[in-house]
């Protein structure tokens, strides 16, 4: 049987964005911003805010300051090989430690300061 409701909806664009928990934003601005080149779009409180957006082409993350969770994420970003080589060329010039793990293939693994996981794949 057919869900009339959900067949209205097929033609509806769901967007996400993760949300990773940090336990000082603007420390996590710094990482973002200054060692793996996103640009900060917007932040509440005309920058004085605990939430903020981070971009980097497709990719968006939303930051929020929240010292009281300990959980962790981790986000799987797919891209182009060209990309890639150019994400390890801005890792070995500003010292961003990353390494090499299995997460079902083979992936560079960079964590943020507050333990948050960012997986690269080597091969798409």
């Amino acid at each position: 049987m057919t869900n009339p409701n959900l067949a209205s909806q097929t033609g509806h664009r769901w967007y996400t964005r993760p949300v990773l928990f940090v336990a000082d934003v603007n420390r996590a601005l710094g990482f973002y911003v200054g060692k793996l080149g996103f640009e900060k779009t917007w932040h509440e409180g005309n920058g004085a805010g605990g939430v903020c957006q981070v971009n980097r082409r497709d990719c968006e993350i939303i930051l929020c300051e929240d010292a009281t969770r300990q959980d962790r994420g981790r986000l799987y970003v797919e891209v182009t090989a060209e990309a890639l080589a150019d994400l390890r060329r801005a890792l070995a010039e500003r010292a961003v430690p990353a390494q090499e793990t299995w997460w079902g293939s083979n992936a560079i693994q960079i964590k943020d300061p507050d333990g948050n996981e960012l997986l690269f794949p080597l091969s798409g």
